[in-house]
């Protein structure tokens, strides 16, 4: 009898983990799309901050383009109380975190949050080890829709890694509120392979991104170590069968229109880039269906910053539901090749040149197992044409060349 109730209440444990799994599943259906505070802010964000970028994402149509996200990163935390509830610092955010979510909300945006798998978080802060119940709950109450889940001061090995992750997970699940459950441990312990199946929606493939085109680009003398927009992009293109709906391999933040400025992107030979390699970023992050977290300062953007962030077309092939990652399909003499189906039956193309000197390609469509022709719009420029087959384009150094191909 004693066994029969161990079996029993087991098989119900498996049941409930499993629903919750399906549950969590859907929160993203699309890659999250929004604002990171971390690049730009550090651990200096503030309440009045939140309500700024809020402000800016409304009056420059970010929102209704769909970045309905503000993603509060470290350096909000304020300790605990007597009752071990985490609480925000008293002097970055005098109103309170529910205030300012009920703020960010009634802007018809979602308001993200940040926390760690660890006693500390990375810069020093309370985070949320021994206390995942807890906290999950005072995140619901708060009305928190996203949480970043750090792994700074965390053991190196896989299995502590999932069992700390499922067990945020599954405590988000029960908190009583939908929250987006995001996995930040860098990569190291291919969370790939495992992030979904205990309760991820998407995951870092790689250490943080820094404001530059690539590591190889580091002048002599310069601190080594930080991945650039290639690197980047370059681990995720062998990842590609791991993403779909509600499960999300993640690059890291857009450096879109951070133009070098100091701070944690310009850390590790973070000098900027130019506007190239800047709107490649956005080609290369849309194409590989990865979530859009835009680092810039929004109450200032430049014109070619905005016109990046903001053009339709490459945001709708990021966020096209059918949920595939690009391929790579080509990769070799300084050129890449990307093909991403779409709903509709059409493809994304993206031709990317990772040499120093304007080039041009040339492509058939059969290389990349396209029969018969196909009509071209490319995203960046508007040019429209019609039955194509053979491909021919002069690309400058670091672009990214996006077709939307139509039979």
């Amino acid at each position: 009898m004693q066994k029969t109730k161990v079996l029993l209440l087991g098989l119900m444990l498996s049941c409930i983990s499993l629903i919750g799994f399906g549950q969590r599943s859907k929160l993203a259906p699309t890659p999250p799309m929004g604002y990171m505070t971390w690049n730009f802010y550090a651990d200096n964000i503030t309440e009045h901050d939140v309500r700024s970028i809020a402000d800016a994402m409304v009056a420059n149509g970010l929102v209704q383009l769909g970045y309905n996200y503000i993603f509060i990163d470290d350096g909000w935390q304020g300790g605990r109380d007597n009752r071990n509830n985490i609480i925000p610092d008293p002097k970055k955010f005098p109103s309170g975190i529910k205030s300012l979510a009920d703020y960010v909300h009634s802007k018809g945006i979602k308001l993200g949050i940040y926390s760690d798998a660890a006693p500390l978080t990375c810069a020093g802060y309370t985070a949320s080890l021994h206390f995942e119940e807890q906290d999950a709950k005072t995140f619901a109450s708060w009305g928190i829709d996203y949480l970043k889940y750090d792994y700074c001061g965390a053991p190196p090995d896989k299995e502590t890694a999932r069992k700390r992750y499922k067990k945020m997970a599954d405590a988000l699940t029960n908190s009583g509120r939908d929250i987006v459950f995001g996995i930040c441990e860098w990569g190291g312990r291919q969370p790939w392979t495992w992030a979904s199946s205990v309760g991820g929606n998407l995951w870092r493939i790689d250490g943080d991104i820094r404001d530059k085109w690539a590591a190889a680009n580091d002048a002599p003398g310069t601190p080594k170590g930080g991945i650039g927009i290639l690197d980047a992009a370059q681990r995720n293109a062998d990842l590609a069968g791991y993403a779909h709906p509600g499960a999300w391999n993640d690059p890291d933040m857009l450096v879109v229109g951070l133009y070098g400025r100091k701070g944690p992107s310009g850390d590790l030979g973070g000098v900027g880039c130019n506007d190239i390699e800047y709107q490649s970023q956005m080609s290369l992050w849309c194409l590989q269906a990865a979530p859009l977290m835009i680092t810039c300062d929004v109450t200032n953007m430049n014109a070619a910053t905005k016109r990046i962030l903001t053009n339709k077309e490459i945001l709708a092939i990021d966020q096209d539901p059918l949920g595939k990652q690009a391929e790579r399909k080509i990769n070799k003499e300084g050129w890449q090749v990307y093909l991403k189906p779409l709903t509709d039956g059409a493809y994304a193309l993206g031709i990317l040149n990772t040499d120093s000197t304007t080039r041009k390609y040339k492509l058939s469509l059969e290389q990349i197992g396209l029969a018969g022709k196909y009509g071209t719009l490319n995203v960046w420029t508007g040019e429209v044409k019609k039955n194509q087959s053979r491909l021919s384009y002069e690309i400058k150094p670091h672009e990214t060349i996006v077709l939307k191909l139509t039979k």
